[in-house]
C-alpha cells in the first residue's frame, strides 16, 4: 500500500507516542524516507510505516520496521548516556 506523506528535510522523527526524537528526515521520496538515526546513520523509513506527520514531527510505527531498526531506535541516544 502506498501512502502520501507530506514530510519535509530536517523534521524530526519519533517512534510512536514518544516525546524524544531518535532522528531526523535526509532526504523525502515517493515510498520512503531516508532518516538519520542517531547512533545509526541514513536508513530507509517506508512510507507506510509513518502514521502521522504534524508541525515537523514524522511518528512512525516501530513494529512496521524491519527488527534492525527497531533495534537502531532503540538505542538512538545510548550514546548521551556513556
Amino acid at each position: 500500500m502506498t501512502k502520501s506523506v507530506q514530510v519535509e528535510i530536517g523534521d524530526q522523527v519519533y517512534a510512536g507516542k514518544s516525546t524524544e526524537a531518535f532522528g531526523g528526515v535526509r532526504a523525502v521520496h515517493e515510498h520512503d524516507l531516508i532518516v538519520d538515526i542517531e547512533g545509526k546513520g541514513d536508513v530507509k523509513i517506508p512510507a507506510a510505516a509513518v502514521e502521522a506527520v504534524h508541525d515537523h514531527k514524522v511518528v512512525v510505527t516501530v513494529h512496521a520496521l524491519p527488527p534492525e531498526i527497531r533495534e537502531a531506535i532503540a538505542h538512538a541516544h545510548a550514546q548521551e548516556t556513556q
